[in-house]
């Protein structure tokens, strides 16, 4: 297995493929780290998928990684937006670069993410049709109501928020569009896996569920496209289950 470091426009990733498939036209996975995290803690990720003949590309997310900035957890929280924000912009960066390289210009694209990675995978899906198949470990679609939740929390712990009323008004607007609960229908029918622990107290369960209920009556005529797995022990980290059945929806999907 080839295994890269390199860098893509401004963007340091990781570029993990079996030898055999190096120089070949095979199906791509973009796979998105947590709050906190870096490229490399999702190689167990990008292990199971190329060992299925899938390109796995690990980038660190603005300000994580080869990229921080020195910030403390406090000044990155304040920050969370600004980077869901460059990811889902990079994203589309990353397939330009894909298709500049030669190695994609037939097959398939995926996405996937944990935690902060899982709802720059929700975002995308809002916004880029040509996204084939997605695997989210807790994430969340409901972008304004997260939103509204960490400024609540912040000020509850008496944070001042370093932003106006108007400069609040203008990011929920924003984040609206990138929000699936307001576009459900931008998921046409694509397949997505969810997973999720049921004790999670970073990213709540419910929303997320909530939304699963709400939109699967959509893929009534292939339910086999969209599926939730719950765990009822867990909290914010995937499990090893969660983390090989992610592997293998990206690779069932996309191949």
């Amino acid at each position: 297995m080839n295994v890269t470091e390199e860098l893509w426009g401004d963007i340091p990733l990781l570029h993990i493929v079996e030898d055999d498939f190096k120089d070949k036209q095979v199906p791509v996975v973009i796979f998105i780290h947590g709050f906190m995290s870096a490229k490399e803690h999702n190689l167990h990720y990008a292990y199971n998928m190329a060992k299925k003949g899938i390109r796995v590309l690990l980038p660190d997310a603005h300000l994580h990684g080869a990229r921080e900035d020195n910030l403390d957890e406090v000044q990155l929280s304040l920050r969370f937006w600004e980077i869901v924000l460059t990811s889902i912009e990079e994203v589309s960066v990353i397939r330009e670069e894909l298709v500049q390289r030669g190695l994609f210009t037939t097959g398939k694209i995926g996405l996937g993410g944990t935690s902060m990675g899982g709802i720059t995978t929700l975002g995308c899906l809002a916004v880029y049709d040509w996204v084939d198949a997605a695997a989210v470990m807790m994430g969340a679609p409901g972008f304004v109501q997260l939103a509204k939740a960490q400024m609540s929390e912040f000020e509850r712990r008496g944070f001042t928020l370093p932003v106006t009323e108007d400069e609040k008004k203008k990011l929920l607007a924003t984040l609206s569009t990138f929000d699936l609960t307001k576009h459900p229908s931008a998921l046409n029918n694509r397949p997505v896996y969810f997973w999720h622990g049921k004790q999670d107290a970073v990213v709540p369960y419910e929303p997320t569920h909530n939304f699963y209920q709400a939109i699967k009556k959509e893929y009534a005529t292939e339910p086999e496209r969209i599926e939730f797995v719950s765990s009822a022990t867990s909290g914010h980290a995937v499990s090893r289950a969660g983390m090989l059945q992610a592997a293998d929806w990206l690779a069932c999907h996309l191949k």
